[in-house]
């Protein structure tokens, strides 16, 4: 046997090994019909697979170099991608201050255990949309059925969770910002009047599970935990969750008429977007109000107390953690620090078709469901209905309604159900500034992507890249806190 064929042989076991211990790990036994593949690409050659390195035409063969090299590429990709570790960036502050606008994440698929491919043909590297050129980066069909590999865990309380958008099923395309159903909320023709006005909202689409925006927040619910938001603290099952070190609410900062400044903001970690904001001219100015003409009835309102008039005195509105709070109140210009408080009824929460009075700072109780639970519509089952509606219509397929008082799943009177999925309770760390279960509900079981496990890079983007743009402390730190 020539050293030729050694080395043939040689890769040929390679790559039939990793076929077998991929098949064991997924389960799935057609995967075994690419060790024929191996064995004609290495051994019996039946297939020309390399017939361009015989050509005698120079330009074939380099073009045909790339098309090789970039082919390899790609699959190598998406192969990565879907199963072992994916790229994410932070887009929004609703984890401040754990997580950072501009950080990039390495997300590992292996903690939670890897989705196998529910959109298989589909672009490497493109959530939805193709760069550059717009467009689906995805074919609808085949769509395959949600099924989970094996992982070295499962989602824990308090783990950093990226998962796609449960709410994310039905998309307006010129107004990505918000979801299908909020939008539909605010409309006053619903849904209806979204589909109809596509010069404001565009075009209305349908997105499949993996191919929905990906989301990362931290987990505080678990299966058929109950929780429970009493001014701003977390109850599960009635007891106290300690919140994370880091997580911010918004106070108001009443001063002398001091103007606080920006070295005072950057020592203490509040980004330019929390106390500036633009004008139509593109410039910028503080957040603050100046407090001359408020009246006593607004001051003893928002906790605010009079001192010797309020000529002059100016507040802000900012995102702070406890720490801050403190460094704040250290300062002599600085008269309070006020939590912010949101009035029942000034915003939509979950569920966004049920009068509850919820607030982000006291929400719920809610039963978070669990799979081979079962809930029964005996009672409050107009709030049941409104709670559960898409976990058993969006997410677990059946057909829904509720009508004159009762349940009817696939065209029959339900009096339970036995749910097929486990669901998640979401939260930002960022609890006054971020969107999450608290407005667009539970995530379901198969929408969770993978965990949070390295921070590789990270961007200042209100500095420059020769001053301070990137976030040297930052690089290479975990990303699990």
């Amino acid at each position: 046997m020539s050293a030729a064929d050694k080395h043939q042989w040689i890769w040929f076991g390679v790559w039939t090994l990793i076929t077998l211990l991929f098949t064991a790990w997924a389960g799935i036994l057609w995967i075994l019909l690419f060790t024929l593949l191996f064995f004609d690409i290495y051994i019996t050659k039946f297939v020309p697979w390399s017939w361009w390195k015989r050509a005698r035409n120079k330009t074939v063969r380099k073009t045909m170099e790339w098309v090789d090299a970039i082919l390899f590429a790609l699959i190598a990709v998406y192969f990565i991608n879907t199963f072992f570790f994916q790229n994410y960036q932070i887009p929004t502050s609703s984890l401040e201050k754990s997580l950072l606008v501009g950080d990039f994440l390495a997300v590992s698929k292996i903690s939670y255990g890897p989705r196998a491919p529910m959109t298989p043909l589909s672009f490497p590297l493109a959530q939805h949309t193709m760069p550059l050129i717009g467009g689906k980066s995805y074919i609808d069909k085949p769509q395959w059925k949600y099924r989970r590999l094996k992982g070295v865990g499962k989602v824990k309380r308090n783990d950093i969770v990226v998962f796609n958008f449960p709410a994310g099923d039905t998309v307006a395309l010129n107004q990505q910002g918000v979801d299908f159903y909020t939008l539909s909320k605010y409309n006053s023709n619903g849904s209806a009047g979204i589909r109809s006005d596509r010069r404001t909202y565009g075009e209305v689409v349908f997105r499949p599970v993996d191919r929905r925006e990906n989301y990362v927040k931290r987990c505080i619910g678990l299966p058929g935990e109950t929780i429970e938001l009493r001014d701003d603290s977390v109850f599960i099952d009635g007891k106290l969750i300690p919140s994370p070190e880091l997580s911010q609410l918004t106070y108001m900062i009443h001063t002398d008429g001091t103007v606080i400044s920006e070295q005072i903001f950057q020592e203490l970690g509040i980004n330019k977007d929390d106390y500036l904001i633009p004008n139509s001219y593109g410039q910028f100015s503080l957040k603050m109000q100046d407090l001359t003409g408020i009246d006593s009835l607004t001051m003893a309102h928002s906790g605010l107390q009079r001192r010797n008039g309020n000529n002059g005195r100016i507040f802000y509105n900012i995102p702070l953690t406890s720490s801050m709070v403190a460094k704040l109140k250290e300062k002599p210009f600085v008269w309070e620090v006020i939590k912010e408080v949101e009035q029942p009824g000034s915003g939509y929460y979950y569920p966004v078709n049920y009068p509850t009075n919820w607030t982000r700072a006291d929400f719920g109780p809610l039963w978070i469901p669990k799979r081979g639970a079962t809930i029964t519509f005996d009672t409050d089952v107009a709030f049941k209905a409104a709670a559960y509606e898409r976990c058993i219509k969006n997410y677990e397929g059946n057909d829904f309604a509720f009508r004159d008082g009762k349940v009817y799943i696939n065209g029959e009177q339900a009096d339970a159900y036995t749910f097929k999925m486990d669901y998640y309770f979401m939260m930002g760390d960022n609890r006054h500034n971020s969107a999450d279960s608290r407005v667009w509900g539970f995530v379901p079981e198969d929408h969770i992507v993978g965990q949070p496990m390295l921070i590789w890079l990270s961007l200042e983007k209100d500095k420059g890249w020769l001053n301070g743009k990137i976030r040297w402390n930052r690089l290479f730190r975990s990303a699990k806190k």
